[in-house]
């Protein structure tokens, strides 16, 4: 073969190739047209049916010199990266998009305290409510350290159905006295629409937890109403599941969200959960909401709070999430893993100082 004829070849190679180009930038088109009706009707982007029609179609019209094998390959090939165009383009027109919102969005609570920007918050407090002496004693000790929200649970969703389950409204009314003494806002875990309207007279900020991630019913109720929402990542969400369910707050037109990272669930027995660092920055990245790290759930050790809460900070974390008991020996919940007021303090001041903390 001639230099000449082998040139001819490469040249209607290259203009195979071009052609081909064409014709699959045509197909990803009219993939994202199908996406687009698809989300509109609210049916699934993958249709395996339709793919196996496609496929066999496809083989039986293949004369060769590819095998049958090779051209599904291909396809599926072809098939994956159109699923994967459509998924990327939902993903840009989400609320909760970065795309869509280029600055990062800074929750203003009341009395001018900033979640998100320039300033990071401490969010500390006990697991449960359990009586009124405990959490004004906590309260006292948080009021003391500069920290300005308390969380502390009411309702609490536990894996047995014989463990203590919280104290209900009763505990929302003593969390609001306590912090109302000492000039605290509050954040505590809603698991029941039917008691929202209720706890909006209590809580300054409603938590979702791990637990109720998944719970659409909720998201779109806490989305609804016209207080900040503190989403917990579930325990085997993936980030693109969390990423969702603060979507489903906010296309009810709640935008006022609040993400928090605590720990996932993998074969690791070190921690009680794996902390996925990684998550922070991600985060950051694909939303323009606030990310939280509770160090607590995510460790449920307290010799490494302090080192994993300034690697939270130092990923670009808005704030850390910790608790804190008089007497974690008694605690009704997670007594393991509760800081007294002593170790608290050891550990806000250290990762104050750490100058990571804003």
């Amino acid at each position: 073969m001639s230099n000449v004829e082998l040139n001819g070849l490469r040249a209607r190679l290259d203009e195979i190739n071009g052609q081909l180009l064409e014709l699959i930038s045509e197909r990803a088109q009219v993939v994202q047209e199908i996406g687009a009706v698809k989300e509109k009707q609210g049916v699934p982007k993958f249709d395996p049916e339709r793919e196996k029609q496609m496929l066999e179609k496809l083989v039986a019209s293949n004369k060769g010199p590819f095998t049958s094998g090779t051209i599904r390959t291909l396809f599926k090939q072809i098939f994956s990266a159109s699923l994967d165009l459509q998924s990327t383009e939902h993903k840009k027109s989400l609320l909760v998009a970065r795309k869509n919102h280029a600055e990062d969005t800074v929750i203003v609570l009341p009395g001018n305290v900033t979640v998100g920007g320039l300033s990071s918050l401490m969010v500390a407090g006990p697991c449960s409510v359990e009586s009124e002496l405990q959490t004004r004693t906590v309260a006292a000790a948080l009021q003391k350290a500069g920290v300005k929200v308390m969380r502390g649970g009411a309702f609490k969703p536990r894996t047995s159905p014989y463990d203590f389950q919280g104290l209900g409204m009763d505990g929302l009314r003593i969390l609001r006295e306590a912090a109302t003494e000492y000039g605290l806002l509050t954040i505590s875990e809603i698991v029941d629409p039917r008691h929202i309207e209720e706890a909006l007279d209590y809580v300054d900020v409603i938590q979702v937890g791990a637990r109720n991630m998944h719970n659409f019913e909720l998201l779109k109720a806490v989305g609804e109403v016209n207080k900040p929402v503190l989403l917990k990542r579930g325990l085997s969400a993936t980030l693109d599941e969390f990423i969702h369910a603060a979507e489903y707050i906010m296309s009810r037109g709640n935008m006022e969200i609040m993400l928090i990272e605590r720990g996932i669930r993998t074969y690791e027995k070190a921690t009680r959960n794996t902390l996925d660092i990684s998550a922070v920055p991600i985060l950051k990245q694909e939303c323009h909401l606030p990310v939280l790290v509770d160090v607590t759930h995510s460790t449920g050790r307290k010799d490494i709070l302090i080192p994993c809460a300034k690697a939270a900070l130092a990923a670009g974390a808005d704030g850390i999430m910790v608790e804190v008991h008089p007497d974690p020996a008694t605690a009704l919940s997670d007594a393991a893993q509760q800081l007294n007021i002593e170790e608290f303090n050891t550990f806000f001041n250290e990762v104050k100082a750490s100058g990571l903390y804003r």
